[in-house]
């Protein structure tokens, strides 16, 4: 059954009403609210075209994010990616569990440990229902959060003054990499359900135009709270605007209904990963493993975490665009021009963002990584992208 572009549009807004997208949005305060937004507006224009030219390639091959990235680095070599995805995906699902179960509990007082499994378990169930299958439930679920998202915005705007937050604990250029590492986090996923559209292609732009703008109202709704509030725990902020039940939906829902993706990728990455792995049930495990950590490990701060996805996932966009309008060859075991590219692109990553260069990580390690890939192939050429 194939999915149409609305379906696909709503997959994504709800993927950006996130709590953990809003607390990063946090972050942001300490730029005041003009630097701050420039920061998140262009940061998710540079994410959202580097999502767009990797969700391209899925959606014009039909083919799952990591099953392109095989083509272009190797059956081999694209384990490796498939591997740190799964990771990260297991890490996001055990972030957003644990920011869940944290803003759930600030407004009811159950305790974290029942409430990441509450979560844990609706994560579950929304796996069972399957990703054909609950559209109408999406579609309610998404427009009242996205509703109740509104109102918070504005309670904060008519009963708060700015308190014009300024300090040097995050540069524009540190919050400009961390906006870009948003979309950037769900660049390996993208494919994974474009592929399935009835028009991919326009599927992937609706995709990415509805996340992009919803994730940076998201970002702005969080760094607004704490410019004008002084507070950076949004569940605080909706318990004492009186939000009370429907904070809580806010709270719960969107904490489904981005983790859901997660888990749901990490099944597909695993199944293109090795035959012998089941999709569904490894999605079931992630979950299970990340209500696991969310209840025994504190994950209050994930900037670095952010930073690491940026640096293993921008590079390899940029060789597998690269690799693509190039013509690569479909039946490489391994590549090793590309991940030698990538490998360098990843090192200018850490090497630009230590040194807070001028144009930020991003653009310059993709850059980078791309040259990279063209001067090697060109000076190796057919002998380096053999079969081996």
């Amino acid at each position: 059954m194939k999915t149409s572009i609305l379906d696909n549009g709503l997959l994504w807004f709800g993927a950006a009403v996130s709590i953990a997208e809003i607390m990063t949005g946090t972050y942001f305060a300490t730029l005041g609210l003009e630097t701050g937004l420039a920061a998140i507006i262009l940061g998710h224009i540079i994410g959202g075209l580097i999502l767009f030219g990797a969700g391209y390639i899925g959606a014009k091959e039909e083919k799952s994010a990591m099953e392109t990235v095989k083509s272009a680095f190797g059956h081999y070599g694209g384990l490796l990616f498939i591997i740190l995805n799964i990771v990260q995906l297991m890490g996001w699902t055990s972030i957003m569990i644990y920011d869940g179960a944290l803003a759930a509990n600030s407004l009811f007082n159950f305790g974290e440990p029942l409430w990441a499994i509450i979560i844990g378990a609706f994560i579950m169930i929304w796996l069972k229902i399957g990703l054909r299958n609950f559209t109408r439930i999406n579609c309610i679920a998404m427009v009242s959060l996205f509703l109740l998202t509104l109102v918070l915005c504005g309670l904060i705007f008519n009963n708060y003054q700015p308190l014009g937050i300024m300090d040097e604990s995050l540069t524009f250029l540190g919050a400009l990499e961390l906006s870009v590492a948003m979309p950037l986090s769900w660049l390996p996923l993208i494919s994974d359900y474009t592929k399935d559209a009835k028009q991919p292609v326009r599927a992937t732009v609706v995709s990415v135009i509805v996340y992009s703008l919803t994730s940076a109202f998201m970002y702005f709704i969080g760094m607004s709270a704490a410019i004008y509030t002084g507070e950076t725990d949004i569940a605080v902020l909706m318990s004492s605007a009186g939000l009370g039940i429907a904070g809580l939906l806010i709270v719960v829902f969107s904490t489904v209904t981005t983790t859901f993706l997660d888990a749901y990728s990490a099944g597909m990455s695993g199944e293109s990963l090795s035959k012998h792995i089941k999709g569904s049930t490894l999605a079931n495990v992630t979950v299970v493993l990340g209500t696991i950590a969310a209840v025994l490990y504190p994950m209050d701060n994930i900037i670095e975490f952010l930073y690491f996805i940026g640096s293993v996932f921008a590079p390899m966009a940029a060789v597998l665009i690269l690799d693509y309008v190039f013509k690569r060859s479909y039946h490489e075991l391994i590549n090793p021009t590309n991940l030698i590219a990538w490998f360098g692109g990843f090192c200018m990553y850490h090497y630009f963002l230590r040194t807070e260069f001028m144009y930020g990580a991003t653009l310059p390690a993709m850059l980078g990584a791309a040259c990279l890939c063209a001067v090697l192939k060109i000076s190796l050429g057919a002998k380096v992208d053999a079969k081996i």
